[in-house]
């Protein structure tokens, strides 16, 4: 029987991947800050404190979820607590891996890795720009010292990179901005053709699984998305359909957004992550068999 250890559980991401490993005949193990009452839970708050050896100890494969989330536009200021969590923790979590014979592991990193999205084009495992804030370059530099330490022991490392992940108990940006419309406090975005790649949680953590099973998975990094791509409009129309409330017939100019975001540039900032691109594309993963089978346009309101 399979044994497995998962970081981050309590997440987003965690939860789900808890749930479908569930299903099947294996033991899971959890690294938490809280015990778990339902699992066996090794209570360590990563990033602060020693990973215990024993964690890892009769372990097949880690799923390595746990890190502090990018979506703060101050993010600098806690630069300490990024490069001890995202870092730190993460090396140290594979290297007490490494040590107790794991052989398998899998992290979880996030496509602002890669780089800013490039104007014009899907961007792939192989268009690497300069990392995206504090955020994406400590995923990034955890990538890299991953990839050295699967190369040089007998442990199959794999990363995967989401695009922006939607699904039951979603947080961030989306739910605020689902949120936001059910109470008519967002305002009807503009079509701008810009491009957004996506995820349904329960597709990504498929994908997460996939990967463990594949020999050619090995010491490589996989974008992760729908196949689809989302204009901001797009999402928009979805969120509204997805809570039954109607789609208005109009919608804020599009350069007004772009007015303020000349004017103030703490709303630049806004404005970009709104109305910018951040497509991706998930051909390598795809030619594991990855399909996915979920859409934001089929989603209701149940799903969230």
């Amino acid at each position: 029987m399979k044994r497995y250890l998962i970081t981050g559980g309590t997440g987003f991401v965690g939860q789900r991947l808890i749930g479908l490993l569930s299903s099947f005949q294996c033991n899971i193990r959890l690294i938490s800050r809280k015990k778990n009452p339902e699992f066996e839970t090794v209570v360590c708050n990563l990033g602060f404190d020693k990973i215990p050896l024993s964690a890892l100890e009769s372990i097949d494969t880690v799923f390595h979820l746990a890190g502090v989330a990018h979506d703060l536009n101050n993010s600098a200021r806690f630069e300490d607590n990024y490069y001890s969590v995202n870092v730190n923790a993460t090396i140290d979590l594979a290297q007490a891996a490494v040590d107790n014979g794991v052989k398998f592991f899998v992290f979880v990193s996030s496509s602002k890795a890669g780089g800013s999205s490039i104007p014009g084009k899907c961007a792939n495992e192989m268009d690497q720009t300069e990392p995206e804030g504090i955020y994406g370059k400590t995923k990034r530099e955890a990538e890299l010292k991953l990839l050295a330490i699967g190369r040089k022991s007998d442990m199959h490392v794999s990363i995967v990179r989401p695009a922006l992940i939607y699904g039951p108990n979603m947080k961030g940006n989306l739910r605020l901005m689902l949120s936001s419309i059910k109470k008519g406090l967002f305002p009807p975005l503009p079509e701008t053709g810009n491009r957004r790649s996506m995820i349904h949680v329960d597709d990504l953590v498929e994908a997460i699984i996939l990967i463990t099973e594949d020999y050619r998975a090995n010491g490589e990094i996989f974008i992760a998305t729908d196949g689809e791509q989302y204009s901001s409009r797009d999402i928009y129309k979805s969120m509204c359909n997805i809570i039954g409330k109607p789609i208005p017939n109009w919608s804020v100019p599009k350069n007004l957004f772009y007015m303020l975001a000349i004017i103030n540039p703490r709303i630049r900032y806004k404005v970009d992550k709104l109305l910018g691109d951040q497509c991706y594309s998930s051909e390598k993963l795809r030619s594991l068999g990855f399909v996915s089978k979920r859409r934001l346009k089929e989603m209701n309101e149940t799903s969230f």
